[in-house]
């Protein structure tokens, strides 16, 4: 895995992490969000735990882990947060911001109530050294309680699964580069994983109304600049819950 910085502006600062090609082929590709804030970090879906000792190792390397104070879970997927136990046992204090319909199954992964800050179904705010970001509503896309992070000071919008392309593994860039060619990575897993087309557009027109430079998932690389319009009028005209035919 390799970090890069996305953003940064006096104390505020974005770093993904992702592209590892050490891991087992069995272990789905995952791109992992570190923000920082006046010294705050918040960690946006860290993760399994077959990758913990990687994503904590290489972001220690730009930013004191002692000042990670919460973790941003977009739903309950392991690929998601089944590291989060381990991230507890590395801070006890460690805040989780999460869906609140999702509460119950996550304390499976051994997560302790006091540690929960859960998010309701219209979102909200998160507040990280004293910068506010937006909490945006994205359920069934494709988890039924799923939400979206969008930081308007870098004009970073973190979408989860949303725009996720599962990319051969030879390809290396941080960023879309053909966007023709990249949708051949992101038909299937959103027709075949995302069931409602109704939702769709509501989070459509949620992102719309932001102004957003870039566009990143959890899978897969990131939209910028116009493929970040390109990916929603993609996306728009998909129809979505439409791969049942293909499955044997």
């Amino acid at each position: 895995m390799r970090v890069e910085q996305l953003y940064k502006k006096n104390a505020h600062s974005w770093m993904v992490m992702g592209r590892d090609a050490e891991r087992r082929e069995e272990v789905i590709d995952t791109n992992h969000y570190l923000i920082q804030n006046n010294g705050r970090g918040l960690l946006l879906d860290p993760g399994g735990v077959e990758n913990f000792s990687v994503v904590a190792a290489e972001f220690s390397k730009h930013f004191e882990l002692a000042n990670v104070e919460a973790i941003f879970a977009s739903h309950q997927d392991p690929d998601v947060i089944s590291s989060l136990p381990l991230w507890i046992q590395a801070n006890p204090d460690l805040i989780v911001y999460m869906p609140k319909i999702w509460v119950s199954f996550i304390t499976h992964f051994g997560v302790k109530l006091e540690n929960i800050r859960p998010i309701p179904d219209e979102g909200g705010v998160i507040t990280l050294g004293g910068h506010d970001l937006e909490v945006v509503p994205a359920h069934y896309l494709h988890s039924s309680g799923n939400l979206s992070v969008y930081d308007p000071q870098s004009k970073i919008f973190f979408s989860g699964d949303i725009g996720a392309a599962l990319l051969p593994d030879d390809s290396t860039n941080l960023f879309v580069e053909d966007f023709d060619e990249h949708t051949q990575y992101m038909e299937y897993f959103h027709r075949r994983w995302m069931p409602s087309n109704t939702a769709k557009m509501r989070w459509i027109a949620e992102v719309r109304k932001r102004d957003v430079e870039m566009l990143c998932p959890q899978h897969g690389a990131i939209f910028k600049g116009k493929d970040v319009a390109r990916f929603l009028s993609w996306f728009e005209n998909l129809d979505l819950g439409s791969a049942w035919s293909n499955v044997r």
